[in-house]
C-alpha cells in the first residue's frame, strides 16, 4: 500500500469528503491519516445535514461513508428517541439510515463524486439476517441460524425464539437485534429444562419496561424477565444463532476483530472477556496476537487461513472498500467461523498493520488513505497504457 500522495503517480491527489459526526474520534483519526498522506484536507460532510437533505459534494471527490453513532442528535434523528441510550428503535434506525446512504450515493453521483462504498452492501451489513445469509451462501463458515437469510421467518416474540431453540436443539444460543450494532440488544441465552432459562446482556430494563444499553453486563435468571426483554426487542426484527463454544486466552474468553482494507486482512485484535459479549466498551480488553498465532500453530491450524476466511468474507461485498470481521476461534483455536461483518469495524487506536499485509505501520484509517492512492495509481497507469 502507499504511504503517501508522491507514491501515487502523475496527476491530481484524491480529494476526500467523509460523511461522519464533525466532532467524533472517528472522523478526527481519519483526518490526519489523510494530512499524513501529504492529500489536501479531508471536508467533513454532516450526517446531520445528510439527514435534512442539505449535504452537497463536489465534482472529482472521493466519498468516504463514517458511523453515524455517537451523536445525540442525530440518533434522534434516526431512531426517534430522546435518550441515546434507549435499545428500541433499531428497525427505524436502519430505515432511515439506509435511506439516507442512498441519499448520498444519489448526491455524489450527481455531482460527479465517488462513494467509497454500496448502499446495497450498506443494506445488507447492517442486517445480521441477510449478513449471515450472505456469507453462508459463499460457503464462508458461520454459526447455524434458523434466521438466516430473507426467506427466513420473522421472529415475533419470546415465544418463537424459544419455539426455534428446541426446534433447531439450541440450548444455548445468541439472540440479536437484526440492526443491532456494539452488543446493542444482544442476549446469550442459555437453557436447562422446561422454565430454566438465563440470559447474560448489557440491556438493561426499568420499571416502565423501557430497555436501556449498559456498559456492565447483568444476567437474568428467569424465563419472565428474559421473555419480557425479548418481547420487547422483537418488533425492530430479531436474529438467532448458535452460540459457539470460544477459545480462551488466559482464563477469559476470545475472539478476534479482522479489518480488511481492499480485499486484504491488515489488521487484528484479540479481544477477551469474562462475559460472553467481548466487545471492548463493556468491560473486554485487548488479548495477545502472539499468543494467539502460537496457540494455533500448536492445534495444527494455519493462522493464514484463519485470515484468508475473513478475506473472503469481506469479499461478499466486494463494493465496500473496508469491513472489520469478527473472528470466533473454536475451543482448541484449530477451527474458526465468522461471527459478524461491520461496515464501521475499523476504530482500532493505536492498530498497525500485521506483517506482510501491505499495512505495517499504518493504522487502519491510513490503510484505508493509501489503498485509495494505491487504486488511483493504478487507474492511472493503466490509463496512459
Amino acid at each position: 500500500m502507499s504511504r503517501s500522495a508522491s507514491s501515487a503517480g502523475g496527476g491530481p491527489a484524491p480529494r476526500f469528503a467523509v460523511v461522519g459526526n464533525p466532532d467524533n474520534r472517528r472522523v478526527a483519526f481519519f483526518e490526519e491519516a489523510v494530512r499524513a498522506a501529504g492529500l489536501p484536507p479531508a471536508r467533513v460532510v454532516p450526517w446531520i445535514r445528510v439527514l435534512r437533505g442539505e449535504a452537497e459534494f463536489r465534482p472529482g471527490e472521493s466519498v468516504r461513508l463514517d458511523s453515524p453513532g455517537e451523536d445525540a442528535e442525530v440518533e434522534r434523528a434516526l431512531r426517534g428517541v430522546d435518550d441515546p441510550t434507549r435499545v428500541e428503535g433499531s428497525a427505524r434506525w436502519y430505515a432511515r439510515f439506509t435511506a439516507a446512504v442512498e441519499a448520498v450515493a444519489g448526491a455524489a453521483g450527481g455531482a460527479g463524486a465517488e462513494v467509497l462504498g454500496s448502499p446495497a452492501d450498506i443494506g445488507v451489513l447492517f442486517d445480521k439476517r441477510l449478513c449471515h445469509g450472505v456469507l453462508d451462501r459463499a460457503g464462508v463458515p458461520v454459526p447455524a441460524s434458523p434466521t438466516s437469510g430473507p426467506a427466513a421467518p420473522p421472529v415475533r416474540d419470546w415465544s418463537d425464539v424459544r419455539e426455534l431453540l428446541r426446534d433447531h436443539r439450541m440450548p444455548r444460543a445468541f439472540v440479536k437485534l437484526a440492526h443491532g450494532s456494539s452488543a446493542s440488544g444482544v442476549l446469550a441465552v442459555e437453557t436447562a429444562g422446561p422454565g430454566r432459562i438465563q440470559a447474560s446482556t448489557s440491556v438493561e430494563r426499568d420499571g416502565s419496561g423501557r430497555l436501556f444499553n449498559s456498559l456492565r453486563v447483568r444476567r437474568y435468571t428467569s424465563e419472565a424477565e428474559v421473555g419480557a426483554v425479548v418481547d420487547a426487542l422483537a418488533p425492530d426484527g430479531l436474529h438467532v444463532e448458535r452460540w459457539l463454544p470460544k477459545a480462551s486466552q488466559r482464563g477469559r474468553v476470545a475472539d478476534l476483530r479482522i479489518v480488511v482494507v481492499g480485499g486484504r486482512a491488515t489488521h487484528a485484535v484479540v479481544r477477551t472477556s469474562t462475559s460472553p459479549m467481548t466487545n471492548l466498551h463493556l468491560g473486554g480488553v485487548r488479548g495477545d496476537l502472539d499468543e494467539v498465532r502460537a496457540a494455533v500453530a500448536a492445534a495444527g491450524g494455519c493462522w493464514r487461513e484463519a485470515l484468508a476466511m475473513c478475506e473472503r468474507a469481506a469479499a461478499c461485498f466486494p463494493a465496500t472498500p473496508c469491513v472489520g470481521v469478527d473472528l470466533l476461534p473454536a475451543v482448541g483455536w484449530r477451527r474458526f467461523a465468522v461471527g459478524e461483518v461491520n461496515a464501521f469495524g475499523d476504530l482500532l487506536p493505536g492498530l498497525t498493520g500485521l506483517p506482510g499485509s501491505g499495512a505495517e505501520g499504518l493504522n487502519t484509517y491510513a490503510a484505508q488513505v493509501a489503498a485509495v492512492l494505491d487504486r488511483a495509481r493504478n487507474h492511472r497507469a493503466v490509463t496512459a497504457s
